[in-house]
C-alpha cells in the first residue's frame, strides 16, 4: 500500500510537473529571445540619437567616442552617407541578433549581438526550473510517504489489534489516528473488545462459581455414599440413600441455577416456601461433616417462617455460610431465624475468632480470603441472595455473624394497562 501511495502521488507531480514545465520553458525562452531583440532595437536608437547630435553640434563622429557607447558583448556599425563606416566592438561569429535604426541626419547604425548570450540566458532559466521541479519531485515523494505511513501504519496497528482479538488477548488499545474512517474501524475492534473481555470474565467467573459451587454438594453427596458403604443396615441405607436423592435433587438444581445466573444473573425463579424445610435440609446435610470436625450445627428462632426467593438458592447460601464457619471458625454453628420488618432474616453464627478487622469491609470481595481457599465462596452467595432480591451482609465481626435477609411478600407485578394485552410466554 504504501508503494502504491508512493508511486501514484509522484505520477501526479510529474504529470503536472511536464504539463506546465514545458509551458513554462517555452514562455520564457520567447520571453528571453524578445528582451533580447528589444535591448538590441533600443541600443540602435541609442547610438542613431547620439550620431544625430555629433553630427549637427560638430559635423563629425569619433568612433573613439562612440566606444563608449556601445556594450562590450555588443558590435555596432555606422554608416553615413560619404563617409567610411565606423565599426565599433568585435563583429560575431555565428548567429546574432541583429538591430537597426536609421538616423535624421541620413546616417544607419547597426547594432548586433551574439545569440549565445540568448542562450545562456535560456539555460539559467532552464536550470532553475530543473531545479524548482527536482525540488518539488522530493517534496512530493517526501509527503507521499508522510501520508503513506498516516495511513499504512495505523492498517498495520489495526490488524495487530484483530490478530490480539484472535489470539485470546482482549485488551482494548484506545489509540487513535486522526482518520475519520480509521478511528471508527479502531472504535468498533476496541467495542469488540470489551465485550469479548466481558464474555471470557463472564465464563471465568462461570468455571470459579461452578467449581465452588459443585464442590460441596459433591462432598456431601460422597459423605453420604460412605456411610451405606459402611452399613449393613437396611433401614440406615435407606435412609441414607433418600438422602442422597435429595442431595442429588440439590446439585442438579445448583448446575441449572448456574446456568441460569451465567445468562442472567437477575434471572429467578422466586416462590414463597418454608425457611424450616430448608433449614433442616442443611442441617441434615452438614451433621456429618460437623460430628468428624468434632463440632456441632444447631438451629433456633422463630419457626414455620415463609420467605419469597428460590429454595435451591438459599440452600446454597446457607450452604456457603456454613462451609465457611466449618473452614474458618470454631466451636457450635447455630443458625438463627428472626423477623425483621418485612423480612425474614437467617442468621449464622460460630464461636470462632471471627473476622479479621482487615478483611471485614472486603469479606464479599472476589479473591479476597483469609486462609487458603479460592475467595469467591461468599462472593457468589451475596450474589445469588441479590438475584432473588435478597441481601446477604456481615451483621458482627466478632464473633462472625452473617445475615440473609428475604422478602416474606412476593413483589408486586406492574398493572397491564387495559388497552394492552398480557404477552403470553
Amino acid at each position: 500500500m504504501r508503494r502504491r501511495l508512493i508511486q501514484s502521488t509522484l505520477a501526479v507531480v510529474l504529470v503536472v510537473i511536464a504539463v506546465f514545465g514545458v509551458s513554462l520553458v517555452i514562455v520564457e525562452t520567447r520571453t528571453i529571445s524578445t528582451s533580447a531583440q528589444e535591448k538590441v532595437d533600443s541600443e540602435a536608437q541609442r547610438l542613431a540619437s547620439i550620431v544625430d547630435s555629433r553630427l549637427l553640434a560638430s559635423g563629425t563622429v569619433d568612433a573613439r567616442v562612440l566606444r563608449g557607447q556601445v556594450a562590450p558583448e555588443r558590435y555596432a556599425v555606422i554608416r553615413i552617407p560619404g563617409e567610411p563606416d565606423i565599426e565599433v566592438g568585435t563583429r560575431p561569429v555565428g548567429e546574432v541578433i541583429r538591430g537597426q535604426a536609421d538616423g535624421e541626419e541620413g546616417e544607419t547604425v547597426l547594432v548586433e549581438e551574439p545569440r549565445s548570450s540568448v542562450t545562456r540566458e535560456v539555460g539559467r532559466t532552464l536550470l532553475i526550473i530543473g531545479l524548482v521541479a527536482l525540488l518539488a519531485v522530493v517534496a512530493a515523494v517526501l509527503l507521499a510517504i508522510r501520508q503513506a505511513n498516516r495511513l499504512a501504519s495505523p492498517l498495520t496497528d489495526l490488524a495487530e489489534t484483530a490478530e490480539r482479538l484472535g489470539s485470546g488477548d482482549p485488551r482494548p488499545r484506545h489509540k487513535r489516528y486522526g482518520v475519520p474512517e480509521l478511528d471508527r474501524v479502531a472504535d468498533v475492534l476496541d467495542s469488540s473488545a470489551e465485550r469479548i473481555a466481558r464474555m471470557l470474565t463472564a465464563e471465568r467467573r462461570l468455571a470459579a462459581d461452578a467449581s465452588h459451587q459443585l464442590r460441596t454438594p459433591l462432598t456431601a453427596l460422597s459423605m453420604r455414599l460412605e456411610e451405606i458403604t459402611l452399613t449393613d443396615d437396611p433401614d440406615t441405607v435407606k435412609e441414607e440413600a433418600n438422602v442422597a436423592l435429595t442431595q442429588v435433587e440439590r446439585l442438579t438444581d445448583v448446575v441449572e441455577r448456574l446456568l441460569t445466573n451465567s445468562r442472567d444473573p437477575r434471572t429467578g425463579s422466586a416462590v414463597t416456601f418454608d425457611l424450616d424445610e430448608v433449614i433442616q435440609q442443611q442441617l441434615a446435610e452438614w451433621r456429618p461433616a460437623y460430628r468428624s470436625a468434632g463440632r456441632a450445627i444447631v438451629s433456633s428462632g422463630k419457626r414455620h417462617l415463609t420467605a419469597v426467593g428460590t429454595p435451591g438458592a438459599v440452600a446454597q447460601v446457607l450452604a456457603a455460610l456454613i462451609e465457611n464457619s466449618l473452614m474458618h471458625g470454631g466451636g457450635t454453628v447455630a443458625l438463627r431465624t428472626r423477623v425483621t420488618g418485612n423480612q425474614a432474616v437467617i442468621e449464622v453464627t460460630d464461636e470462632g475468632p471471627g473476622v479479621p478487622a482487615d478483611l471485614g469491609a472486603r469479606i464479599f470481595e472476589r479473591a479476597i480470603s483469609g486462609r487458603n481457599s479460592t475467595g469467591i465462596g461468599l462472593a457468589v452467595a451475596r450474589d445469588l441472595a441479590e438475584a432473588d432480591g435478597g441481601r446477604l451482609e456481615m451483621l458482627q465481626a466478632q464473633p462472625p455473624v452473617f445475615g440473609l435477609f428475604l422478602s416474606r411478600t412476593p413483589a408486586r407485578k406492574p398493572p397491564v394497562p387495559d388497552d394492552e394485552e398480557p404477552t403470553v410466554r
